[in-house]
């Protein structure tokens, strides 16, 4: 049985002056460790504590191989005395992950010489002498990189041993330190690098957007961000958080056909004089609002899809816009404090503007009497601090409004 210990240090030795074949990142740990191990019955020994410490040399990303030395003071378990445990072995062990990532996982298989001492009183099974074995064994575990220096390993390892049939199980925990480098090879070939025509990191073969400026921040497929979306990329965008589906200009802001300063899509007056002051709603004159009411629709959470259940609750609109001539209607959206402001203020102006879309839409509004605008969190009627209050403050209203 003792041949298994210089077996197991050659093993070692071989994989340690393995010639190299190419750059890789090498490491080696050093891992002690405690554990508990549980005893096949048969050997007549109780439950005990072990002790050990490992050296692995992971010599790929995702295999490693280790030798182990471990010992332990086991009671017997059914007449007095005890035991001397001591065990060499070397396990191979393959990670799922990469030794950059926090958690990896792993399998691992091994074999070793594991020894029995007896003190005072002997089993029936080893009687007058010490126990020798061959044991192989299996085992899962992970590792948790604390630190590129630093890691946690848990272990959970059954064994045979081959000689007696017997089963033994045990549960470790250690903490292990890593030494890194890297390891080059001449003979290996220096890679060949992919073409990447406007040098933005991105080859070729995957770049959707070829010639992009130098220093220019790409995504994935190599083309410039565009955070809302309006065809303009952001660092070219003067307006980056224009809504979904608006037309713009070549700076990435809303058309002002008129330049007034108010958006085409937002301009009720759209043919205004060159120079002339306007309102809000790109109107000249003042706008005085004569009536505000709440419109009773509601939204699922974080969406501004807005269906025809609350048709019904809009022709009130229609109606107060028929009732009172020459008026015209701002759908102001609002929102609680909750979560970002600008947030809550785009939500809120996509809330407006489905509900003005509706009007204008299948009840037939006419759209130049139809403006939206989103106040966000703003214009609170109700405390932000209870659950009611935001309820309150989470509204559309509808502002009918006449030109003095």
């Amino acid at each position: 049985m003792n041949i298994m210990r210089p077996i197991a240090m050659a093993a070692i030795a071989s994989v340690f002056a393995a010639p190299a074949l190419a750059d890789r990142n090498e490491t080696i740990y050093i891992n002690p460790f405690a554990a508990f191990q549980l005893f096949d019955d048969d050997r007549d020994l109780s439950e005990s504590g072990t002790f050990g410490v490992g050296l692995e040399y992971r010599f790929k990303p995702h295999w490693a191989v280790e030798a182990i030395y471990s010992r332990a003071d086991a009671d017997r378990k059914y007449v007095s005395g005890s035991s001397d445990f001591e065990e060499y072995r070397v396990d191979g062990t393959y990670y799922f992950a990469t030794p950059d990532e926090a958690w990896n996982p792993y399998l691992s298989l091994g074999a070793g010489h594991a020894n029995f001492g007896v003190d005072d009183v002997i089993s029936y099974r080893t009687a007058g002498t010490d126990h020798d074995e061959t044991r192989v064994n299996v085992g899962t575990g992970f590792r948790y990189n604390v630190t590129d220096s630093v890691s946690l390993r848990g272990d959970l390892r059954e064994f045979h041993g081959i000689d007696e049939s017997t089963f033994d199980t045990q549960a470790s925990l250690g903490i292990s330190f890593a030494f890194s480098r890297t390891v080059a090879s001449a003979a290996a070939p220096a890679p060949k690098r992919a073409a990447d025509t406007d040098g933005d990191g991105v080859p070729d073969s995957r770049d959707q957007c070829l010639g992009t400026p130098d220093g220019a921040t790409v995504d994935s497929s190599g083309c410039e961000p565009d955070a809302d979306r309006d065809g303009v990329t952001d660092s070219r965008d003067a307006c980056p958080d224009t809504p979904a589906g608006a037309v713009v200009d070549m700076r990435g802001c809303e058309l002002d056909s008129d330049n007034d300063g108010v958006v085409d899509t937002q301009d009720l007056c759209p043919n205004t004089t060159t120079g002339a002051k306007v309102d809000d709603t790109g109107c000249e004159g003042i706008t005085e609002t004569i009536d505000t009411f709440a419109i009773e629709v509601e939204f699922p959470t974080n969406s501004s899809v807005i269906d025809h259940s609350f048709d019904a609750e809009l022709r009130r609109v229609a109606d107060a816009l028929e009732d009172n001539p020459g008026t015209v209607v701002e759908i102001a959206g609002h929102a609680d404090n909750r979560g970002e402001a600008s947030y809550n203020k785009r939500l809120s102006q996509r809330r407006a503007e489905a509900v003005a879309a509706r009007l204008t839409g299948p009840l037939g509004v006419d759209s130049a009497k139809v403006s939206a605008e989103g106040y966000g969190e703003t214009e609170p009627v109700a405390s932000n601090e209870t659950a009611a209050g935001r309820a309150e403050n989470r509204r559309v209203e509808a502002r009918i409004q006449v030109l003095r």
